[in-house]
């Protein structure tokens, strides 16, 4: 309760930069602006402070007062190319530029982290590295900084690693949710170009119109998710682009559609792949047209590791009380770059509900939603997590993994 105490008292600090990073949204994986107040934050405090070659990062490395492992604790800062629709004071001053997914909490959470540990350097059975991440929306930071080496900033590997996400949807705020094994999504892009030949819209026979062909492919993709993969292994298609066609009389060319793709597991993510590949050549034969297909891939799978969240779990219960903790029933279809950090060090990934109080968890506007909001009233409790993780992972070398909370239903409140 000391520490949660602590990370009250500094609330207003944590919220006046929280706001400051709001208002200056900055994308990708070069946040110069980003970075700078970064390093103010943690001016004055002991740390060992390298920025990144390739990318705006900051690493700090705590050191404690007893020779030990090191934990990691990860905070991602860029924000997303949308334009805000909101009310508020420190409203995005960046038109198409927003911090709609709630890196500028993590961020000062990370912050804020930073001065509760310090303050206790000497109760640290070991080292803390703090890894403030550009890049995590589809740019690869994660992987970025691995390769400039903050998996071994404090001299060797890591023994745990833990990130955070808060959610402005779903969940009351202040509650917690986390599972072992799958957390989130993998992600990968599927790209489609069909080959037709153009003519006019009134006589379709003397030309090869690809637009009712690559329709076909559109519809069939969802038939192939539910007939050929295992609904306990989930896999989800979108097609978030489609575009052919200059004007209502004209067959075009070609059609193009470009589709996310989710998995939850190695084997099916490649088998997807082999599938979806043949359905659009299939269709494309039948119509007597060509088609490219390719992928981009994007993020792996970010898996849990089931101890590290179940201690994280217990943590959770012991700083806040019981209650405020829940095993997620299903993973996230979102995804995320810190299942780079993962694959290589054993940790958890944690959700925190920052719903405002003035709105429903169940209808209000979710991440990367123009119209998001988050309530600041949850950045101490973030602040202090992170705290209490790399305190009591590092108190505990051989961690006690109690057994994870559930509510008395086995899902979300």
């Amino acid at each position: 309760m000391e520490l949660l105490e602590s990370a009250q008292d500094m609330r207003d600090d944590l919220v006046r930069l929280r706001h400051s990073l709001h208002s200056t949204p900055e994308i990708g994986l070069h946040l110069p602006v980003t970075q700078e107040k970064v390093l103010a934050a943690l001016d004055g405090l002991p740390l060992e402070i390298s920025t990144g070659d390739s990318l705006s990062s900051v690493t700090a490395v705590l050191r404690g007062g007893t020779k030990g492992p090191a934990v990691l604790l990860r905070g991602d800062m860029d924000a997303l190319p949308v334009t805000e629709r909101n009310a508020l004071p420190y409203i995005s001053r960046h038109a198409g530029s927003m911090h709609a997914c709630g890196h500028d909490l993590h961020t000062a959470m990370l912050a804020g982290a930073a001065h509760l540990l310090a303050a206790r350097r000497q109760e640290l059975a070991g080292d803390v590295v703090f890894m403030f991440q550009p890049g995590e929306e589809g740019f690869d930071g994660a992987k970025h900084m691995i390769g400039e080496g903050v998996l071994e900033a404090a001299g060797e590997r890591e023994v745990a690693a833990y990130g955070m996400h808060v959610v402005s949807a779903m969940v009351p705020p202040g509650h917690f949710f986390s599972r072992g094994g799958p957390i989130m999504a993998a992600a990968d892009m599927f790209l489609v170009t069909v080959k037709g030949r153009g003519g006019h819209g009134s006589t379709p026979h003397r030309a090869l119109d690809p637009i009712p062909a690559a329709c076909e492919m559109v519809t069939a993709l969802q038939n192939l998710v539910t007939r050929a993969f295992d609904v306990f292994d989930p896999v989800v298609i979108t097609v978030g682009s489609f575009h052919a066609g200059t004007a209502d009389n004209i067959i075009p060319d070609d059609a193009h559609f470009e589709a996310t793709i989710r998995t939850f597991s190695e084997s099916t993510r490649s088998r997807v792949k082999e599938r979806v590949v043949a359905l659009v050549q299939g269709i494309a034969a039948a119509h007597g047209l060509e088609v490219e297909a390719s992928f981009g891939t994007g993020y792996p799978v970010t898996v849990n590791d089931g101890d590290e969240a179940a201690f994280a779990g217990a943590r959770i219960d012991e700083l806040f009380g019981a209650g405020r903790f829940f095993v997620a029933p299903q993973p996230v279809m979102g995804s995320e770059d810190f299942s780079y950090v993962l694959e290589r060090v054993p940790g958890a990934f944690v959700f925190l509900g920052a719903c405002p109080p003035d709105l429903d968890p169940v209808t209000a506007p979710y991440n990367h939603s123009p119209e998001a909001r988050f309530d600041d009233s949850v950045l101490p409790d973030g602040a202090a997590l992170y705290a209490s993780l790399a305190l009591s992972r590092l108190a505990a070398r051989t961690p006690d993994y109690t057994s994870m909370t559930t509510s008395p239903s086995g899902s979300l409140p």
